[in-house]
C-alpha cells in the first residue's frame, strides 16, 4: 500500500466532495477542489514528468514551493510517477537547502512559477542547473548537475558496505547472513520511497531522511482510525513540508474523504487572525501542533476560542516538543469544553509519529492540583518501542534511552541504500520507565551538568510555565554557561517576586542565572521553540546592558543593597544591611553568589575581576570597595577600610587588588611605538610564525630567508637545551587497543616508542576548548609564554617550562577563539563569545582595545606580517580586518554565512580565504567540510580534488613540512594522510572522533623523523610516525579534548575539557 493509493480509494468514493480548501486570509473568497480536481490534475502532473525525467538509481524530485491550492496534486502527481518528493522551503537559507540537494544528488527540482524569480535569484551561484526547464501549468521543471557526481556515486558506493554493517550492528535480528541479506529494504526499488527530507540540524549535523511508503503509511491508518475521521471533518495544515508530520496532515485528510485547510505562513505567526481563521470561518476539527505553536495563542485565546466549550476542535495532537504539564493543560481548558487531547511522539529518523497517549477526560476535568508528568503511551501500528541502559539492554524499569523501529518502520539515512529490517534506531531521548509506563524526561542535549548537578533545563520550563503570571516561556543553556529564562507574561510583573516563586518548587542549581521579558516566543518554521533567536535576543540584552546605568558611587551602594535583599529573600525594610554582614552568614550559597555577580556585573556594565571569591568570603562593604575600584578607579572611596583577599599569590601589587589583571613578571617589553620583537609564535596546524629572528635562529645553526617575516616549518627548529621533567609520571593506558590501518585494512599493532610525561598542568576554571598560542621571545627563550583562554572567561599567560601563572584577565564572556600575537609581539588578539574582540597587552594581560561585532566570535584571528593587519570572522557573517595599533576597523565583509572557522592567509598570491558555515568559501587551498569531504582549491577557487570521509570534517588540515603531505582527522575516528594529489598515504584508527588539528614536528630524539600529534575527543593524545602513520605512543588525559595540540622542543602543549591546559614532555627510551 502506498500514499496515493490511499487517497485515490477515498478519491472513488468522494469525488465531488471539497478535498482542498486554500485561504489567502486577505478578504477574498478561499479556493476549493474536490477529489476529483485533485486526483486530475496530479495525473497530469505525472505524464508530464514522466515525458521529461530519466530517473538512475533513486528517484527523487524536489519540490520549490509555498503552500497552495495545488499542493497536494503536485505532492500527488510526484508519488504516481512513482517518485518520491523533496520539499525544498523557499524561506530556508539557501546554502543549507543546496547542501540537503547536493547530499542527495537531486537531479529534477519543480519550481513554483511564482517563485522562479526568487528561485535564481537564491541559487544562480550556487546550483548548476541546466538551461533546460520545461513549463507545466503553474509549474517550471529544472535539470540540476553537481560538479563531480560521478566521483561521489564511486565513493557512495565504496562506503556502502561499512554504512552496511554499522547498521546491522543496531538491529536485534538474529538471522543468518543469508537470511538477513533477503530480509533488507532497498532504497533503489522503483516504489520504495514516499519522500524526502532532512532533520533541522538544531542537534547536530543535519541529516537525509529518505522515508519508504512502507514506513509511513502505518501512521496514516492507524491515526485515522484513533481520531475516527470521517468525511466530514477539517484538518489544518499546521506544518511545513519540510516537517514531517505535514505528511500526517496532508495524507490523514484525504485518505479519509475529509477536507484539508491550507493557509498562508504569514497567517501562521499572527494568532489572533488565525484562529479566527481555523474555529470560525473554517472550523477546524483535527488539529496536529507542536506546543510552542499553540502556545502562541496565548492562554486567554487557547482558552476562549480553541479549546473553549462550543469549539469545533474534536481533536488536538501535541508532538514535536516535551508535552506540558497537566497543571498548565488544564489551565488552557474553557469550562464544559470536550476536545480529545494527545500526547504523540516519534522522530524523523523513524517518520513520523511512534507513540501516542490520550489524556483521560477525567485527568482533565479534576480539580485537583496534578503534578505528574504526561506518559508517552502506547506504540502506533507497526511500531516497536525499547528502553535501553547505557550498556544497550532493554529495560522495563529505571531510566534509559528510547530506540524505535518496527519491521517496516525504518528509515534510509545519508548514504544508506539497503537496511534491514525491524532496525532500531536511538532517539537521543531519556525516559524513566514505571509500571509499565514510559515518562519523558528530556532530550540528550537538555540534560546539562550545572554547579557539579545533572538538570533537566525543561523541568526548569514546566515549572516556570506553572507559575500563575506566565503567559510562556523558554529556558536556553546560553553557551553552556548561563541558564537563561526567556518569558511572556500576562501582565506587569517583577522579576524578584518570579525568583521567589521559583525557589519554592526549584532547587538551588536550577534557579536560572538571568530572567529576560520578551513580548512573544520565536519559532522555527517547524513550530519549534527557535533556539539560535532566543540566544540572539539574550545577546542583545546583554549588549544594552553593557552601558553602565550608575549615577554615582552612592547609588551602587543602594543597588547593591537591593540586591543583597532580594536574592536572599529578606524582607525590604528600609533599614540598611550592616556594613560587616557576610553573604554565606545571612542564607547566601554558592549557586546565590553566582546570580548576585550576575546582577552586579550588568548593573556595572563591565565584568569585575575576582568579585565571586570577595562574594563568597567578605562582607557587603569589602564587595561594594572592590567594585568601586574596578567601576570608578581614580576617584577616592566613599567607605574606606582595610581588608585583605585569598590570591593565588603572595606579592600581591597594588595593580591586582585594585580589580586589574593578574600579573609577576613581564613576558617581553612593551614597545607601544609599535617596535618589532623578535619572536616566534606556534600555534595549531604547525603554524610557526618567526618574526625578526634571523639572528636569533642564526645562532642556532639556521638561518632562513632574509626577510623579516617569515612561515617556517618546525623542522626548521632544533632542541635549544635538554629538558629535566619533574617525576610526576602518568603511564599511557593500553596502547595496544589502537592500531594503524594499513591500506588492506589490517589491524598493525605498535610498541610504544615514545612516553608522555606531564610536566605541569594549570586550572583555567571550565573547559578549555581554545588551542594554545606559545610565544618564544628571542631575547629570552627562557621566558617562552602559553596563552589560552577557557569558558571561564579567563585569559591566561602560563610560562612554557615552569606552569607558573604570569597573569590572568576575565573576559565578558566564554573563551573558544584562540589567541593570536600582533606584529610587534607586544599584543595578543583573542575574540570572545560576548561579540568582542579583545587585543590584550601580552606581558600584563591588560585592555589595550576591544572591537564591537554584532555576534560571538569563535573564529580566531589570523596575522599578515606585512601589514600588521588582523583578520577576524564573526557569527554575524562578517569577516573583519582591524588596525590595533589606530584601533580601527579597516574592511568589514559580508560573508553569507556564519564564520566559525579562521581565516587562511596566503603571502603568494597575497589572498586571504574564509569559510562559512553556509558552505561558502570566499577568495592551491584545503578545507574540510562537514559533509566529510576534503576539498582542495586553486588560489583562483577551482576544485582539484575532494577526498571523501564517512564522517563531518571539523579538524583543520596541517601540512608537513615538505609540504607533500596533508594530515587530518575526521569525526569517523580516523586520522588521515594524503599527498597533494588528495590520494591516500595511510589512516589511522583513534578510539573516537578528532576534531582538533594535528601538529606535524620534527622528532626531538631522532633528527631524521618527523612525527604528527594529534588528539580524539575522548582525551587520548596520539604521537604517529607521519611517513607510515604508525603509533609511537598514546597518553589519556582525564576529559574530553576539542583543544588542538602545540609542539614546542619536546613540549607538548594542549587544553582538556577538565578545565585544565597541559604541557607534556616527549621522552624517548633512553630518558624513561
Amino acid at each position: 500500500m502506498t500514499l496515493q493509493e490511499l487517497v485515490h480509494q477515498a478519491a472513488s468514493l468522494y469525488s465531488d466532495k471539497i478535498a482542498v480548501c486554500f485561504d489567502e486570509c486577505n478578504n477574498q473568497p478561499p479556493v476549493y477542489y474536490t477529489y476529483k480536481t485533485v486526483v486530475n490534475a496530479a495525473s497530469e502532473l505525472s505524464n508530464f514528468l514522466l515525458l521529461h525525467c530519466e530517473f538512475q538509481g533513486i528517484r527523487e524530485i524536489g519540490l520549490y514551493c509555498h503552500p497552495g491550492i495545488n499542493l497536494p496534486s503536485w505532492i500527488l502527481g510526484i508519488l504516481q510517477v512513482p517518485a518520491a518528493y523533496s520539499p525544498v522551503d523557499p524561506d530556508s537559507p539557501p546554502a543549507l537547502s543546496v547542501h540537503f540537494m547536493r547530499k542527495c544528488n537531486l537531479k529534477y527540482i519543480l519550481v513554483e512559477k511564482q517563485q522562479i524569480k526568487k528561485f535564481k535569484s537564491s541559487y544562480e551561484t550556487l546550483l548548476n542547473y541546466d538551461t533546460f526547464a520545461v513549463e507545466h501549468d503553474d509549474l517550471v521543471l529544472f535539470g540540476l548537475h553537481w560538479k563531480s557526481v560521478e566521483v561521489n556515486l564511486m565513493l557512495n558506493e565504496r562506503k556502502e558496505e561499512y554504512e552496511k554493517e554499522k547498521t546491522t550492528n543496531s538491529t536485534n535480528s538474529e538471522n543468518s547472513n543469508e537470511e538477513q541479506s533477503e530480509e533488507h529494504m532497498d532504497v533503489r526499488l522503483k516504489h520504495c520511497l514516499a519522500y524526502v527530507l532532512h532533520t533541522s540540524g538544531t542537534t547536530g549535523i543535519p541529516k537525509i531522511v529518505r522515508v519508504p511508503h512502507a514506513c509511513i503509511v502505518p501512521n496514516i491508518q492507524h491515526f485515522q482510525v484513533l481520531f475516527e475521521i470521517t468525511y466530514e471533518d477539517v484538518l489544518f495544515l499546521a506544518s511545513p513540508l519540510t516537517f514531517d508530520p505535514s505528511v500526517v496532515e496532508i495524507f490523514v485528510a484525504l485518505s479519509s474523504g475529509a477536507s484539508l485547510l491550507i493557509v498562508p505562513t504569514s497567517v501562521k505567526v499572527l494568532p489572533s487572525k488565525l484562529a479566527a481563521v481555523l474555529f470560525s470561518h473554517h472550523r477546524v476539527t483535527i488539529l496536529q501542533a507542536t506546543p510552542t505553536l499553540l502556545r502562541r495563542f496565548g492562554s486567554q485565546l487557547i482558552k476562549s476560542t480553541v479549546l473553549s466549550a462550543s469549539t469545533s476542535l474534536r481533536v488536538l495532537a501535541l508532538g514535536g516538543e516535551a508535552f506540558p504539564s497537566l497543571t498548565v493543560l488544564k489551565s488552557w481548558r474553557g469550562v464544559g469544553n470536550k476536545t480529545q487531547i494527545f500526547n504523540i511522539y516519534g522522530i524523523t529518523e523513524v517518520s513520523s509519529w511512534a507513540t501516542f497517549y490520550r489524556i483521560p477526560e477525567k485527568i482533565l476535568n479534576s480539580t485537583l492540583k496534578c503534578e505528574l508528568p504526561v506518559q508517552l503511551g502506547f506504540p502506533l501500528l507497526g511500531t516497536v518501542v525499547e528502553v535501553r541502559d547505557t550498556n544497550g539492554f532493554i529495560i522495563q524499569e529505571g531510566d534509559g534511552q528510547v530506540f524505535l523501529g518496527g519491521r517496516n518502520r525504518v528509515c534510509f539515512l545519508d548514504d544508506e541504500m539497503t537496511v534491514p529490517l525491524g532496525t532500531m534506531r536511538a532517539t537521543g531521548d531519556f525516559v524513566t520507565m514505571k509500571n509499565g509506563e514510559i515518562f519523558f524526561l528530556g532530550r540528550k542535549d537538555s540534560q546539562i551538568k550545572r554547579h557539579g548537578k545533572r538538570l533537566n533545563i525543561e523541568l526548569v520550563q514546566q515549572v516556570a510555565e506553572g507559575l500563575q503570571q506566565v503567559e510562556s516561556c523558554a529556558v536556553t543553556w546560553y553557551n553552556q554557561e548561563k541558564l537563561i529564562l526567556f518569558m511572556v507574561s500576562k501582565n506587569d510583573l517583577i522579576k524578584d517576586y518570579i525568583f521567589k516563586e521559583l525557589q519554592k518548587y526549584l532547587p538551588s542549581h536550577a534557579i536560572p542565572d538571568e530572567l529576560v521579558l520578551i513580548d512573544s516566543l520565536p519559532f522555527t518554521s517547524h513550530g519549534k521553540i527557535d533556539v539560535s533567536e532566543l540566544n540572539k535576543i539574550y545577546l542583545n540584552y546583554i549588549n544594552l546592558k553593557s552601558e553602565c546605568k550608575l549615577n554615582g558611587k552612592e547609588e551602587l551602594w543602594e543597588k547593591l543593597q537591593h540586591f543583597w535583599k532580594s536574592i536572599l529573600s529578606l524582607s525590604e525594610d528600609p533599614l540598611k544591611i550592616p556594613g560587616d554582614s557576610l553573604f554565606l552568614n545571612s542564607g547566601g550559597d554558592s549557586f546565590k553568589s553566582i546570580r548576585l555577580l550576575n546582577e552586579i556585573e550588568k548593573l556595572v556594565g563591565t565584568s569585575v575581576p575576582g568579585l565571586l571569591e570577595i562574594i563568597l568570603n567578605s562582607s557587603i562593604l569589602e564587595i561594594y570597595n572592590h567594585i568601586l575600584r574596578t567601576v570608578f578607579p581614580d576617584e577616592d572611596l566613599t567607605f574606606s577600610k582595610n581588608y585583605a583577599t585569598k590570591r593565588k599569590f603572595n606579592d600581591v601589587s597594588q595593580e591586582e587588588t585594585s580589580g586589574k589583571s593578574l600579573h609577576q613578571n613581564s613576558v617581553m617589553p612593551l614597545n607601544c611605538d609599535n617596535k618589532i620583537n623578535a619572536f616566534i609564535a606556534l600555534s595549531r596546524g604547525s603554524q610557526i610564525l618567526s618574526l625578526n629572528t634571523t639572528r636569533f635562529l642564526t645562532k642556532l645553526g639556521h638561518c632562513p630567508s632574509a626577510c623579516s617575516s617569515d612561515l617556517i616549518s618546525q623542522t626548521n627548529i632544533q632542541n635549544m637545551e635538554s629538558l629535566n621533567p619533574p617525576a610526576f609520571i602518568v603511564k599511557s593506558k593500553d596502547p595496544s587497543c589502537v592500531a594503524e590501518v594499513s591500506e588492506e585494512g589490517t589491524p598493525v599493532i605498535e610498541d610504544e616508542k615514545m612516553e608522555l610525561r606531564v610536566r605541569w598542568m594549570s586550572d583555567t576554571g571550565k573547559c578549555v576548548d581554545a588551542s594554545p598560542l606559545v610565544l618564544i621571545p628571542a631575547v629570552d627563550k627562557s621566558s617562552a609564554t602559553v596563552y589560552v583562554g577557557s569558558h571561564s572567561c579567563r585569559m591566561m599567560a602560563v610560562d612554557l617550562y615552569s606552569g607558573k601563572v604570569k597573569w590572568e584577565q576575565i573576559l565578558g564572556d566564554r573563551i573558544e577563539s584562540s589567541a593570536c600575537v600582533s606584529k610587534c609581539g607586544n599584543f595578543i588578539v583573542v575574540g570572545c563569545y560576548n561579540g568582542l574582540v579583545y587585543v590584550l597587552k601580552s606581558n600584563s594581560g591588560e585592555k589595550y582595545w576591544t572591537f564591537t561585532t554584532e555576534d560571538a566570535v569563535k573564529s580566531s584571528a589570523t596575522m599578515d606580517p606585512t601589514t600588521g593587519l588582523l583578520y577576524i570572522g564573526s557569527h554575524d557573517q562578517h569577516a573583519y580586518a582591524l588596525d590595533i595599533y589606530e584601533k580601527k576597523c579597516v574592511w568589514k565583509l559580508k560573508c553569507g554565512g556564519t564564520v566559525f572557522s579562521s581565516p587562511c592567509l596566503s603571502l603568494i598570491p597575497h589572498h586571504l580565504y574564509f569559510a562559512t558555515l553556509g558552505g561558502l568559501l570566499l577568495a592551491y587551498i584545503c578545507i574540510g567540510c562537514v559533509d566529510g569531504n576534503l576539498l582542495c582549491f586553486t588560489h583562483f577557487g577551482e576544485q582539484v580534488w575532494q577526498f571523501c570521509t564517512s564522517e563531518p570534517i571539523f579538524s583543520s588540515p596541517c601540512t608537513s613540512a615538505s609540504e607533500q603531505e596533508i594530515f587530518f582527522g575526521s569525526h569517523d575516528c580516523f586520522i588521515y594522510c594524503c599527498n597533494l594529489k588528495g590520494h591516500l598515504q595511510w589512516k589511522f584508527e583513534t578510539t573516537s572522533r578528532v576534531y582538533s588539528t594535528p601538529f606535524a614536528f620534527h622528532n626531538p630524539n631522532h633528527s631524521d623523523e618527523m612525527l604528527l600529534a594529534a588528539a580524539s575527543t575522548d582525551g587520548k593524545l596520539w604521537i604517529l610516525e607521519s611517513k607510515s602513520g604508525q603509533l609511537q605512543s598514546v597518553y589519556e588525559l582525564p576529559g574530553e579534548v576539542f583543544s588542538s595540540p602545540v609542539v614546542w622542543e619536546s613540549m607538548l602543549i594542549i587544553g582538556c575539557r577538565n578545565n585544565y591546559v597541559y604541557c607534556l614532555d616527549l621522552l624517548g627510551g633512553n630518558q624513561k
